[in-house]
């Protein structure tokens, strides 16, 4: 069985990220982001979960740097990979919860199966504001031109809106993407 770490960034939908890895029938656990990486050795993946704020990630950047398992990073965790590997956050012009028509502008795994537009619900209180170098750009939309990214050769992806919720088009499929990338 497949075994995914979800990080706790004292995100308010950290917890519906287990869930609903477990209501796909993965194995996933909600770890403290101060848990020691020698602690998460065992993973095949890690979701590095949303949050407040870039100065409470705790080992996060531990994780993307010593970890070679699949990573994908909601929300601030997108944000997060951003930063690690050069890119620039900011405030984004609009706040709050809200949902969102995003534009997928590359064919990747991490979509395979969902259709071109998609709405998610997505805070853009701060946002990717420069894509990392090594990093390409998988989706946009009106409010945000970087929606979703990934490692140009690694298995890392980033998504500034939250699967996991209902109000979420095809959050599960997308979920079960991931695991899908986390198996091989």
């Amino acid at each position: 069985m497949v075994k995914i770490y979800v990080i706790y960034n004292f995100g308010q939908y950290n917890h519906l990220i287990q869930r609903t890895l477990r209501d796909i029938g993965v194995e996933a656990k909600l770890v403290e982001n101060t848990t020691p990486v020698e602690k998460l050795k065992d993973a095949d993946g890690i979701i590095l979960g949303g949050g407040p704020s870039l100065d409470r990630t705790g080992n996060c950047e531990v994780y993307v740097k010593e970890l070679s398992v699949p990573i994908l990073g909601i929300c601030l965790g997108h944000q997060l990979l951003a930063k690690i590997f050069g890119g620039d956050v900011g405030k984004g012009r609009i706040g709050g919860y809200a949902e969102v028509e995003v534009k997928l502008v590359e064919k990747d795994e991490i979509f395979e199966g969902l259709p071109e537009k998609l709405k998610v619900w997505a805070s853009h209180a701060d946002e990717v504001k420069k894509l990392p170098e090594c990093f390409k750009l998988l989706a946009t939309s009106d409010i945000c031109k970087i929606e979703a990214m990934r490692h140009k050769s690694k298995p890392i992806y980033g998504v500034q809106w939250h699967p996991e919720v209902y109000h979420t088009e095809r959050g599960e499929d997308f979920y079960r993407n991931f695991v899908k990338i986390c198996k091989s």
